[in-house]
Order: C-alpha cells, then structure tokens, then sequence
C-alpha cells in the first residue's frame, strides 16, 4: 500500500506491492495527526471493499482513494471528509453497491457515532487535588456542566 500526501489536507490511498509507503510531494510536508486521519478512513474503506470485490470475484487490483478534509471552528476539529473511489475495473451497474459497502467501514461509522475519550493524567495529581482531573475528564466529554466546579491550585493561576 502507499500513501501519497496530496497536500495539508489530502491523501491518495492506492494499493502497490510490498510494504505500506508514505510519500510527500516536498520534504517540507510532514505527516500530520490529520493525514494519520484520514489514512486511517482510507485503509480501513479500502479494506472494506476489497473484501467485498474478492467475495464477489471482482478485481480491486486498480482501485484507490483520495480522502479530502475541511476544518471547523468552535471547537477546531476536521469538520468533514470527502472520500472517493477510484476503480476503473469495477462495473458501472456496481457503482452504487460498491459506494454503500465503503460506508461499512469501522472507522467511518466511528467518526458518524464518535466514542467517548477519557484523558486521564497519570501519577499523582499535584497536592493531591483529585477533583481537578475529574474537571479536565467531564470537560473532555463534551458536558463542562456535569464536571464539578472548578478547583484551583496556586500552580494553576501561574
């Protein structure tokens, strides 16, 4: 498999021979936690489709994807993704089958139904206020008004 870094906020997923490949079209682009992303959608909706062509005896030899991103404010988050396909030996009266089984993906039905995440800090919390990380824990849900009131410590107002 490689993955070519399109641009800050594309990727091109396409199978090749031996193991996974990151490219760039500069040495200047890095690989973001975004690109990490969107790859992520991109393995898995391939994975998906080329299970479902090899149960059908299709060819996925010549299939590919481009993951696209856009962010968003309040909070800044990648607000959304355009997925697609690119698979010249598919049929077209498959086209649409195929474009509804790529909606089957995991990762996909993760970011539609997003998990809950619980950052912890771990070792001891500075003067044992244990209330502060219970704070941080209600807040990264989503619900600030189910965390308990905020604690301060002298540290927290430096």
């Amino acid at each position: 498999m490689k993955i070519t870094l399109l641009s800050d906020d594309a990727i091109r997923y396409e199978p090749t021979p031996g193991p996974l490949t990151i490219e760039a079209a500069t040495a200047e682009m890095g690989y973001s936690p975004f690109h990490m992303l969107a790859s992520a959608l991109a393995s898995c909706t391939f994975s998906v489709l080329h299970s479902w062509a090899t149960h059908k005896k299709l060819s996925a030899d010549d299939l590919s994807l481009e993951v696209h991103w856009r962010f968003g404010d309040d909070p800044h988050r990648v607000s959304d993704f355009d997925v697609r396909f690119d698979w010249p030996a598919l049929p077209a009266d498959r086209m649409e089958r195929a474009r509804r089984v790529a909606a089957l993906c995991t990762v996909h039905a993760t970011l539609m139904h997003p998990p809950r995440i619980d950052i912890q800090a771990t070792g001891a919390v500075a003067g044992g206020n244990r209330q502060v990380s219970d704070t941080l824990s209600a807040n990264m849900h989503g619900d600030p008004a189910a965390a308990p009131a905020a604690a301060t410590t002298p540290s927290d107002s430096a």
